[in-house]
């Protein structure tokens, strides 16, 4: 793996039950996107080998709340990258947890 990237998806929604609802179809395109993440109360990781796609998907998930109704959407994204080896996955992360 040589990045990762956290992101949290804040839709604008009336009530708390529409902004679950925009942001379990934003978790339902990470997940569709096929590779490893991990979905957790406040964000969702992605690990990926590919910088430019990870930040693509950080960028359709946006559209994608947008699609599903929201009119604004905040994110906020944390990356960790190195274009040369290999970087700490998320079950070295937290593996030991579970």
């Amino acid at each position: 793996m040589s990045a990762s990237i956290a992101i949290q998806v804040l839709p604008e929604a009336p009530n708390d039950a529409e902004l679950c609802r925009i942001v379990d179809e934003v978790i339902a395109y990470i997940q569709s996107t096929g590779l490893r993440c991990e979905v957790g109360p406040f964000e969702t990781t992605i690990e990926g080998e590919s910088y430019d796609n990870l930040m693509e998907i950080a960028a359709e998930c946006q559209r994608v709340a947008v699609r599903a109704g929201a009119p604004k959407v905040s994110a906020y994204i944390k990356v960790v990258y190195r274009p040369e080896g290999e970087i700490l996955t998320i079950d070295q992360k937290i593996g030991k947890y579970r």
